[in-house]
């Protein structure tokens, strides 16, 4: 019996992930607010959702932050409140839709096959939230 053994990604350079993601129709460009975290972050962006990443010190790609969908130019994180999946910015939270859904795991097995990022078994069966916040027990946060 043979067993499965991980499939290991190539290690590419930053400079190699900006052309490979620019040629895969990904828009990217400078990250607006990446100064405040990290120089030289860009924003990337396709299907209605974005990340940003920058390089490492060792000169590979990093994923700053989880992706999300765009909603007024922000950058939305995915909220599970138990019974429903929500997208929240600084300044409004809406209802995910199944093609929100849909778009952001696209998008996001697309950035990480374009970057030479581990897949996760769990996260290629459907999107994973960044925040869970289940209502069930009252005066808990």
């Amino acid at each position: 019996m043979m067993a499965l053994m991980a499939k290991k990604s190539p290690r590419r350079s930053f400079n190699d992930v900006l052309s490979i993601l620019g040629s895969q129709r990904f828009d990217v460009a400078p990250a607006q607010d990446g100064a405040k975290r990290m120089p030289n972050a860009f924003q990337v962006r396709k299907y209605g959702c974005a990340a940003e990443i920058a390089a490492a010190p060792d000169g590979t790609p990093e994923i700053l932050a989880r992706a999300g969908i765009l909603l007024n130019g922000e950058i939305a994180r995915l909220l599970d409140r138990g019974y429903q999946k929500f997208f929240r910015t600084s300044k409004v939270e809406v209802p995910a839709t199944a093609d929100h859904l849909r778009s952001l795991h696209e998008f996001t097995e697309e950035l990480k096959e374009a970057i030479g990022g581990l897949s996760l078994y769990n996260e290629s069966l459907g999107t994973t939230s960044d925040v869970y916040m289940y209502d069930r027990v009252k005066g808990r946060e």
